[in-house]
C-alpha cells in the first residue's frame, strides 16, 4: 500500500532533502511540500495525504497549531512531527494537538519511514528521548492529559502478564529500543518482539506510547 505524504518545513534545504529521501523509499509517494502551517492546511485540503511530516517552529502558523487544525478538519490524516526541538513544551503541545509520531531531525530515513508506517497503521512512534520525557512527566504528576492518575504500585502482575513480559514493559517505559532490550535481557530481538506482541494483546495496548502510560499506572515503570 502506497502512503501519501505531505512534507512541511520552513527551511528549503531541509524540505527539499526530505522530499528527495522520501521519494527514494518504497511505498511512499510525496504529494506536496509546504513552507509553513498555513500552506500545509491548504495542501492537505488539496491533496488529502495519509501522513503529514510536520516541522514545529515555522512562520505564520507553527506546527502544533497546524496539527490541531488538520486533525479537526481531517481526523483521518496522521501527523508525524520531525523537529530540532525535544523540550517538554514542544513535545506536549504537539501530542496534545494530535500528533501520533515525534522524531528529532537526527533521525535517519529508515526511522522516518518506520514512523510513517506506524502512524498509518494507527500506532504511535516516539523518539526514545521523547518517550523518556513522557515517563518523567507521568512520574512527576505533570498535568498534560497524557495518562490517568497514577495508582499505587502492585505486587501482582496485571492482565496475566508474565515476569518476563513485565520486564520488557518496564524497559519500553524507560525508552529502550528492541535491540537495547534484547541486549539487557540477553535474549534475541525476535523474542523481544514476541513478548511485546503478547503483552500488547493481554493489556489491549495499541502502541508504545500507551504502554508507557500502562506501565506507570500499574507500577511497572522504572523508578525515578
Amino acid at each position: 500500500m502506497t502512503t501519501r505524504v505531505l512534507v512541511v518545513d520552513d527551511q528549503t534545504v531541509v524540505r527539499d532533502g526530505l522530499v528527495l529521501i522520501l521519494g527514494l523509499l518504497p511505498d511512499i509517494e510525496v504529494v506536496g511540500a509546504a513552507a509553513d502551517g498555513a500552506e500545509a492546511l491548504r495542501l492537505v485540503d488539496e491533496h488529502h495525504p495519509d501522513v503529514v511530516l510536520m516541522d514545529l517552529r515555522m512562520p505564520r502558523m507553527d506546527g502544533a497549531e497546524a496539527t490541531g487544525r488538520i486533525k479537526a478538519a481531517h481526523p483521518e490524516v496522521q501527523i508525524v512531527v520531525l523537529t530540532t526541538y525535544s523540550d517538554d513544551e514542544s513535545v506536549f503541545a504537539a501530542l496534545k494537538a494530535g500528533a501520533r509520531g515525534y522524531l528529532t531531525k537526527d533521525a535517519g530515513g529508515e526511522e522516518i519511514a518506520a514512523a510513517i508506517a506506524a502512524v498509518r497503521d494507527g500506532a504511535a512512534q516516539l523518539a526514545p528521548d521523547v518517550q523518556r520525557r513522557l515517563v518523567d512527566a507521568l512520574a512527576s504528576g505533570d498535568k498534560t492529559d497524557t495518562s490517568e492518575p497514577a495508582k499505587p504500585p502492585r505486587t501482582d502482575l496485571p492482565d496475566g502478564l508474565t515476569k518476563r513480559e513485565s520486564e520488557v514493559l518496564t524497559l519500553i517505559a524507560a525508552g529502550r529500543s528492541n535491540a537495547e532490550i534484547a541486549r539487557q535481557l540477553y535474549i534475541s530481538e525476535a523474542t523481544v518482539k514476541t513478548h511485546i506482541n503478547n503483552l500488547f494483546t493481554k493489556a489491549a495496548l495499541r502502541d508504545r506510547a500507551q504502554a508507557v502510560t500502562y506501565a506507570y499506572r500499574h507500577g511497572l515503570a522504572p523508578p525515578h
